[in-house]
């Protein structure tokens, strides 16, 4: 009986020396396949690099390294601006492989921001602006981030407002005796168009003061609560709304006196900094 006890520890002695070294020379080819991946991935051979990372993937399959090759590989693959069909499906391909790099790790800034990237590319507007919307209410977000998230969406509001604004057919210039253009904004024949402006001016300040609650030292959160005011108060010129103008107009320039502010800390800050860095002695 104890003999056979001890067969059977010796056996299951072997196997797991036997598994470990299996699982140790899988780790190395894993490598070795990530370092040629690496290799042919800087050589512009990315498909290549795609194959390498997931044999490193397949030999290691809890590789965080090869995850994040095949990632990298295939959006290389993507060509941007063209919209075959081969070369979209590539793109959705890569933000699938981004996704499950988010799977394993979170906070990866890479995955998260190639995804917003690639819908970006892509034209998904929509799915856009959810994956950033989810960031911006993500309370387990370091703030800075959430402010970020919504700087993004400031700007895209911001942007919905300014081409309708800025249309030909919205406005019109005018020289005083001094020569001195002035312009006035008029409303747009389409209704839809105005109120759309509208609503996005609406929603664009609301992200603006989110972004400035979550930082409020942000010169671009600022920056682009000025230019939705300045959108609001054309909004209000061309709806007639003089008093509501002024209100904006003076909360505009409040907005623009503090992005000044910002604007000259930084620029003072990088003076600095640039300063320390020629003092500093080269390294050999």
């Amino acid at each position: 009986m104890k003999l056979s006890q001890t067969r059977v520890a010796i056996g299951l002695a072997i196997l797991v020396i036997s598994t470990s070294g299996c699982s140790l020379v899988n780790r190395i080819r894993a490598k070795n396949q990530l370092n040629e991946a690496a290799l042919a991935y800087h050589e512009g051979h990315f498909e290549e690099a795609e194959q390498r990372s997931r044999a490193a993937l397949e030999l290691d399959p809890n590789s965080k390294t090869a995850p994040l090759y095949i990632a990298r590989s295939v959006h290389a693959q993507y060509r941007a601006g063209v919209q075959a069909p081969e070369n979209i499906a590539k793109a959705n391909e890569a933000i699938q492989a981004y996704q499950r790099i988010l799977e394993r790790d979170p906070k990866s800034e890479e995955a998260y921001k190639a995804i917003a990237y690639l819908y970006g590319q892509l034209k998904e507007d929509d799915k856009l602006r959810s994956w950033i919307s989810a960031r911006a209410v993500d309370g387990s977000a370091p703030a800075e981030k959430r402010a970020e998230a919504y700087i993004v969406l400031a700007s895209k509001d911001w942007d919905c407002s300014f081409k309708i604004t800025e249309l030909p057919t919205n406005k019109t210039t005018s020289l005083s005796a001094g020569n001195k253009a002035t312009i006035t904004y008029k409303k747009p024949q389409n209704q839809k168009d105005f109120d759309q402006a509208q609503a996005c001016v609406k929603r664009g300040l609301e992200e603006a003061e989110n972004a400035i609650k979550f930082d409020p030292n942000n010169e671009s959160a600022w920056s682009y609560k000025t230019n939705l005011l300045i959108e609001a108060s054309r909004l209000a010129e061309m709806d007639g709304k003089t008093d509501q103008k002024a209100q904006f107009d003076k909360q505009r320039e409040e907005a623009q006196k503090r992005t000044t502010e910002l604007s000259q800390i930084n620029q003072k800050k990088k003076e600095e900094e640039e300063a320390k860095q020629a003092a500093s002695p080269a390294k050999s």
